[in-house]
Parts: C-alpha cells; sequence; structure tokens
C-alpha cells in the first residue's frame, strides 16, 4: 500500500493540487480565548491526541481491547448500522456486535463481516420490545454501547433509551455509552432525563439536535444564539449544558466543540466541507465508542475520536478534494492516523526520533 501521509498546511484549493511534501498538522495546543459569552478552550493537535491513545500491549488479545455493542440501524437507514461498526473496529476495539430487530438480523448478518449481530426482541415488525430488548443488552457482554444511528422513531425506541439511560441495578460502574441520532431527538422529549443515576454518556449532536435537547430543557433556541457560525455561542452552549447534564457534549459541525461536566471545553480546529455529507456522523459515533470500549473515559475518549474522525477527513480531503467524500471513505483511514499517533506517542517517551518529524509552526522539524 502506498503509505499516505497528513497534510502539513492546506494548499490552496484549485483544480490541480501542487505536489510537495506532506506531514503531521503543524499546529500547536493553543488556548482559544473565550468571547463575551464563551468559555476559554484549548485546541487538540496530534501530541495531545498521541497522549490520549489507549495502550496496546504486545501480548494483548480481542478481549483485551473491549466489546462495543452497537443499538443501530433500521431498514430505511441501513448503512448507519454498517458504518458505526466498521468505525468502531477501525478505531481498535476487538469485538463489536450489531443489535437490530429480530425481523432484520437476518439482512444485517448478510451485510458485516468482522461485527457480529445479535437479535432484539420485537413487538411489531422492526419495533424493538424494550423490556425484553434491554434485558438482552444488559446480559451481552460489553465494554461500550453506542446508541441511536439509523434506529427507527418511535414510543418503543424512546422508551428504550430511556431504560439505557439509567443506571442497572446491581451495576454501580456501568458500560459509557455514545448516544446520536434517534437516541438524542427521543432524550429531548424526556423530561429531566440527565437527574438520578444515569449512566456516563458522550452525547455527539449536530446543532439541530443539540438544540431540540435544549429545548427539551427548558432552554429557548435564541439564548444560544448561532449554532452554526459562531464559535463563541457554540462553546458557550456546549459548556453549559455539559455542566448542567453532567455529560460530555460533542457540538458537531465546523470546529467542533468538545464539552465535558468538568468544565473543560476543547475545540478541534478542522474546518473540511468534504465532512459535510450523509453518515460521516455514524462513523464518529462508531471511532468514539469504540476507544470507550478499550477502556478510555468520555471526555478523553470524545476527544481523541474527534481528532482521528477529523484527521481522517483531511487525509481523504488530500486525496479527493472538497467534494465526493464518501463516509464510508473514512473508517480506513483512521487506523493510518493512529499508527502516526502511536509513533509520537512513542517518541514522546522514548526522546528518540523514529523515522519523520512532527512539523512546528515556522515548518521547521521539532
Amino acid at each position: 500500500m502506498t503509505e499516505v501521509h497528513l497534510p502539513a498546511e492546506r494548499p490552496p484549493r484549485s483544480a490541480v493540487t501542487d505536489r510537495r511534501p506532506l506531514g503531521f498538522s503543524p499546529h500547536e495546543p493553543t488556548p482559544t480565548a473565550g468571547g463575551p459569552g464563551g468559555p476559554a478552550a484549548s485546541t487538540m493537535d496530534d501530541r495531545t491526541a498521541a497522549a490520549l491513545l489507549p495502550e496496546r500491549p504486545a501480548r494483548g488479545h480481542k478481549g483485551t481491547f473491549g466489546k462495543v455493542l452497537a443499538i443501530a440501524g433500521s431498514l430505511d437507514y441501513a448503512g448507519a448500522a454498517l458504518l458505526v461498526c466498521r468505525a468502531a473496529g477501525r478505531s481498535g476495539a476487538g469485538l463489536v456486535t450489531l443489535a437490530v430487530p429480530e425481523s432484520l438480523q437476518p439482512l444485517f448478518a448478510a451485510k458485516v463481516i468482522e461485527a457480529t449481530t445479535m437479535a432484539l426482541p420485537e413487538d411489531d415488525v422492526e419495533e424493538i420490545d424494550p423490556e425484553p430488548a434491554i434485558a438482552r443488552i444488559l446480559d451481552h457482554e460489553h465494554d461500550a454501547l453506542v446508541v441511536g444511528p439509523g434506529v427507527r422513531p418511535g414510543l418503543a425506541t424512546t422508551e428504550l433509551v430511556r431504560m439505557l439511560l439509567a443506571v442497572p441495578e446491581g451495576d454501580p460502574s456501568p458500560a459509557p455509552m455514545v448516544l446520536d441520532a434517534e437516541a438524542l431527538r427521543s432524550m429531548a422529549t424526556l423530561p429531566e432525563w440527565w437527574t438520578g443515576s444515569v449512566r456516563p454518556s458522550v452525547l455527539t449532536p449536530h446543532p439541530g439536535e443539540f438544540e431540540r435537547l435544549r429545548a427539551g430543557a427548558g432552554i429557548e433556541a435564541s439564548a444560544d444564539e448561532d449554532l452554526s457560525g459562531d464559535d463563541d455561542a457554540r462553546r458557550a452552549a456546549a459548556n453549559a449544558a455539559a455542566e448542567s447534564w453532567q455529560q460530555v457534549v460533542v457540538l458537531k459541525g465546523a470546529r467542533t466543540v468538545i464539552a465535558e461536566p468538568d468544565g473543560t471545553v476543547t475545540v478541534a480546529s478542522f474546518e473540511n466541507p468534504a465532512l459535510a455529507t450523509g453518515g460521516t456522523g455514524d462513523v464518529l459515533s462508531g471511532i468514539i465508542a469504540g476507544l470507550l470500549a478499550q477502556g478510555l473515559a468520555p471526555g478523553p475518549a470524545a476527544r481523541l475520536g474527534v481528532f482521528l474522525h477529523g484527521t481522517a477527513g483531511e487525509l481523504v480531503r488530500e486525496r479527493l478534494g472538497d467534494a465526493g467524500l464518501l463516509a464510508s471513505d473514512l473508517p480506513d483511514a483512521v487506523p493510518l492516523v493512529r499508527k502516526r499517533l502511536a509513533a509520537i506517542a512513542e517518541r514522546a517517551k522514548s526522546g528518540n526520533r523514529v523515522g519523520f518529524a512532527v512539523r512546528d509552526e515556522g515548518g521547521g522539524s521539532a
């Protein structure tokens, strides 16, 4: 396979991209000053991301690297489930299981290769029966859950999400969970879902889903101002939500914001129009779930997941340009990014060079 290098600087966009040496992003982690309504935030770079990588012991096995259980997909959105599973595996998870309504299991079993499938009981065609389904989910061994991508909307889905949010009896340390898409829309209808004993989670809304969640919590959309184009407003709103809900919030979009319950706010500097296509959010959910399964806490998993996803997007953009990226292009780029981050982490640990240099802001080698 031809080795792909990560872009040092984004080239001018033209009909023909100049051929030039490529390397890791030169960005250093710098504080982002908060505006009148926005908290200060740090910006990730390759070194800070490398420091978050979970260990890969040489004698590890598939159980060592975590088990992801994905509750995703429906007849209309089968692709979402497939993207989640592939992304979780490409992020380094040892095992991935896809849980779908039992009438759809034959369809998905024929589509997935590395992942296994699990049938969830139904009370109607394609509609999960929440009580027996939650029993089967909790009985299945897993280290992380991802819930929502491509799931069929309905009252049964909302009830299942409510049950999954609650900490199971007799399990003081339940597996963490990524909540996306239909799970977030369901949560917006659940009054005060964040109260009581709630499973540790990472919420990954785009601005529209975030507005619905905030509206369900009694916050008017006008209070958050422009959640697509105003970086200060995005940081402030995500920070307020994370502190109120006591969960990690990943507010997607250009310059994605990762806000944590303790007030930590991190911004990913990626602004990539190539990622504006269906399914890329499903890939992000799978990556974060895979990192949770490998033992990262929700905050670090979200930060590293966003960085892996964004840098993978830059790799594909470098090859294809600003348009034409498909969500299915992203998962296979993730291990390339992780490999290079692992080399940086090893160099930092040993103090020795490992065959390439990380470029600094001035274009020199660090």
